[in-house]
């Protein structure tokens, strides 16, 4: 999870900030598409940790709890879980819809998914 403090802790990089904003999109929908973009680099992560971390339990979960440790707040990892299971769930139909792997969706899916709504 990104630390507000720490620019470098942000799963989305620069240019992929740089290019949603340059989109012709209305604000809510960018705002929707980083949502998006954030989580999937979020699930991406924890595919890549999976292989090593959290064999034979959620990863979903597991990732959520360890992100919760910082703040001391289990309400926020039961929080944070429901959200991204949710939009794992939306991107998983979505990427089905598309004939595409959750993991090889790019910003250009992304944008589709949104425009859609």
């Amino acid at each position: 999870m990104s630390n507000p403090l720490d620019p470098l802790s942000n799963p989305l990089n620069i240019e992929i900030i740089q290019e949603i904003d340059n989109l012709d999109l209305p604000i809510k929908q960018k705002h929707h598409l980083r949502i998006l973009a954030h989580c999937l680099q979020i699930f991406k992560i924890i595919s890549v940790e999976n292989s090593f971390e959290y064999q034979n339990k959620n990863p979903l979960r597991e990732w959520c709890d360890n992100q919760s440790k910082k703040f001391d707040d289990k309400k926020f990892s039961d929080l944070f879980y429901e959200q991204l299971e949710s939009t794992s769930n939306k991107l998983s139909n979505f990427s089905k819809k598309i004939g595409k792997n959750i993991e090889d969706l790019d910003i250009d899916d992304l944008v589709l998914l949104v425009r859609q709504r």
